[in-house]
């Protein structure tokens, strides 16, 4: 079969009681106002959160996240670039947070990958996150992953989902649906694998007119209808 958007609305429309109820289930996505607005300590949060997810249970990682807030101060940028060594043995200390060396490492290193953006755009992080076009999200996957810390592979759209950002995510189901549509033969890899999948979407989104993050929650939903 091919990756057809009235197909796959259809196939998983069946799965719900009413088009609201599909509709309310769906994700949302943030727009580029909303997103501009937003502090950049919220984007250094979301991805320090992501960075800890990584490897843990997320639920446990969240329901942590108000006492991460309140022992880093809010995540400023500036604050935290400035932590040395010392300051993050102190952390380590801390029994009210996940204490992961090597993550909490990524903190400082992130909040200077904010502020070099910053200085490079004239703009704050949030302007360069919503400024960057949906239709080449691999792009800022890129970026996030060669740029920042520990905001590689499935991090970087991970932490695009925390902040707001429409992104699609390659989800096992997700594959599974792309692989079946013969868009895919195998766990895209490369960037050109990947520029194969975001064609893909591409094509959805002018099909259909939705964000990202919805095609991928139907594609996800086409295969495993659990919810």
């Amino acid at each position: 079969m091919t990756l057809d958007y009235r197909w796959l609305y259809d196939t998983v429309r069946k799965r719900f009681d009413s088009d609201e109820a599909m509709e309310a289930f769906l994700p949302k996505a943030l727009t580029a106002e909303e997103l501009k607005r937003k502090g950049d300590d919220r984007y250094l949060s979301a991805m320090s959160q992501r960075v800890f997810q990584a490897g843990m249970q997320h639920s446990m990682v969240d329901a942590k996240w108000p006492v991460f807030e309140e022992v880093f101060e809010g995540f400023a940028p500036e604050a935290m670039a400035s932590l040395g060594a010392g300051e993050i043995e102190g952390y380590m200390k801390d029994a009210r947070i996940i204490r992961h060396r090597v993550k909490l490492q990524s903190i400082p290193k992130n909040a200077r990958f904010i502020l070099d953006i910053r200085q490079e755009t004239g703009g704050s992080f949030g302007e360069f996150i919503a400024d960057w076009p949906g239709a080449d999200i691999i792009g800022l996957w890129r970026v996030l992953g060669k740029r920042g810390t520990r905001l590689g592979g499935r991090s970087a759209p991970g932490f695009l989902r925390l902040a707001g950002k429409d992104t699609f995510f390659l989800t096992s189901d997700v594959v599974a649906r792309l692989t079946a549509a013969g868009v895919i033969d195998h766990e895209p890899g490369s960037q050109r694998d990947l520029q194969t999948v975001q064609d893909a979407f591409n094509q959805l989104q002018q099909d259909s007119g939705r964000p990202l993050c919805q095609l991928s929650s139907l594609l996800a939903l086409s295969i495993n209808p659990t919810f």
